[in-house]
């Protein structure tokens, strides 16, 4: 019989939107439930005590609602702050999204590497664990961005900022002591894949950046390999803690999200 139960993707707001699309392009035919905390938002700027406690309570409510096959925390922050509490507490397969330390460090030549995420995610102990065990002969950068976190929403809502800001962005990471030398920069926020091209137009020199979309989309295929998806493609829900911006119905219909509810 198909498996009509859906793969729940959750996030602060729409950034998740960069790990659902790869996701996507794997498993077409697998329903889809895209959550977006807009009563939380922005998760960056809030305390570890305040993730900790919400997003355990939060995807328990979501996987009694909609009854998962799989979920996918498509926010470092409450990645790198709540994965571990949410894998205890719900008996259903979680996949977390975490900064791409590694293939940053695989891919960097100059050896020093930046991070650009929100100010909860660099500040967490997790990160510093990552650069240790795979970016051990890398310096290390970090800058967190709650400006970023605010133009890409803006970006998929249709009001793109202009480039100055995006230059100001990464300004606060490559003129920091040793930033001259960053050749890569990890996309540790899931909101900054969607303005990659609006950081790489803005950057004073060439950059690469990198982001876990593709690897989490990998896992989320093995992990539901034998799984019968429906023959077509079901209709995608985008659900919303709080209000929902009327301006991003159509970002959210290029990502299969047609019907759109609050929680």
């Amino acid at each position: 019989m198909d498996d009509v139960r859906p793969l729940l993707f959750f996030d602060s707001g729409v950034g998740g939107l960069s790990v659902l699309a790869p996701t996507r392009a794997l498993l077409p035919r697998a329903p889809l439930v895209y959550v977006a905390d807009s009563a939380g938002f922005p998760y960056g700027t809030r305390s570890e005590g305040e993730i900790a406690a919400r997003v355990p309570a939060l995807l328990g409510r979501l996987a009694e609602r909609y009854r998962p096959r799989l979920i996918v925390i498509a926010c470092n922050t409450a990645s790198t702050i709540a994965l571990a509490a949410v894998r205890a507490a719900l008996d259903v397969p979680i996949v977390g999204t975490v900064p791409a330390i590694r293939p940053a460090a695989l891919l960097s030549e100059t050896r020093t590497i930046g991070v650009l995420g929100t100010e909860a995610t660099v500040r967490q102990p997790y990160v510093t664990d990552l650069a240790e065990r795979f970016a051990a002969d890398c310096t290390v950068i970090r800058h967190g961005s709650a400006a970023l976190v605010a133009l890409a929403e803006a970006e998929l809502a249709g009001s793109p900022g202009d480039d100055a800001a995006f230059a100001a962005v990464l300004a606060g990471l490559l003129d920091q002591p040793g930033g001259e030398h960053i050749d890569v920069i990890v996309n540790a926020c899931t909101h900054f894949p969607l303005v990659t091209h609006r950081l790489a137009a803005a950057a004073p020199r060439a950059l690469r950046f990198v982001d876990g979309g593709d690897g989490i989309a990998r896992r989320v295929a093995v992990l539901t390999a034998r799984t019968e998806w429906p023959d077509r493609p079901v209709e995608g829900r985008a659900v919303f803690t709080g209000a929902a911006d009327p301006r991003l119905a159509g970002a959210l219909a290029r990502h299969g999200l047609t019907a759109i509810e609050t929680l």
